[in-house]
């Protein structure tokens, strides 16, 4: 039950979480995703209109707006969620974890993908923008507040305005 697995990841990477009964009733990111889960079905069968519609009602109750295009991952953690904007054209990851007020946003209005893309277990801090049709790597990490135009390498822990690499955490880890 991927529903069942979502809110065993808040609970597994949120100390404040006491149990996932909370997650399911109280979490509004945990809530934001089951409005996005059925609007894009809708919008995967050409039902604009109505997944859009489903997307709205999602973003007047969580105060997360989240495009019924975008294409995302498996246990998605969007912690406090306030203000938290996911493009049409950006794709999330399994296992990725963003906080309040980070946008995934576009830098053009052409058609065609014009939103980042997310690796798997992406950690973006609250307020970061992530902007354009750029590839953030695998288990990278964003600082709070960085803006971001460029790709991020796998492993790279980049912050600042612009973003700059910090560090690359599996190098250091001898992972790479």
């Amino acid at each position: 039950m991927k529903w069942l697995d979502t809110a065993k990841a808040y609970k597994k990477h949120d100390p404040a979480v006491r149990s996932v009964f909370e997650v399911l009733l109280l979490y509004p990111g945990y809530h934001a995703m089951g409005f996005y889960r059925i609007a894009h079905f809708l919008f995967k069968c050409h039902l604009y209109f109505l997944s859009r519609l489903i997307s709205q009602l999602g973003r007047f109750f969580t105060q997360i707006e989240i495009h019924p295009g975008a294409v995302i991952g498996e246990r998605f953690i969007i912690d406090h969620g306030s203000g938290v904007v996911i493009g049409e054209t950006s794709i999330v990851g399994d296992d990725c974890l963003i906080h309040h007020g980070v946008t995934l946003g576009g830098k053009s209005r052409e058609v065609g993908k014009r939103h980042p893309t997310l690796g798997n277990k992406v950690h973006i801090g609250a307020h970061a923008q992530i902007i354009g049709d750029i590839h953030i790597g695998d288990e990278a990490v964003v600082g709070a507040g960085s803006v971001v135009t460029k790709n991020v390498e796998r492993c790279d822990i980049v912050a600042g305005i612009p973003a700059r690499t910090i560090r690359n955490k599996c190098s250091e880890s001898g992972k790479l």
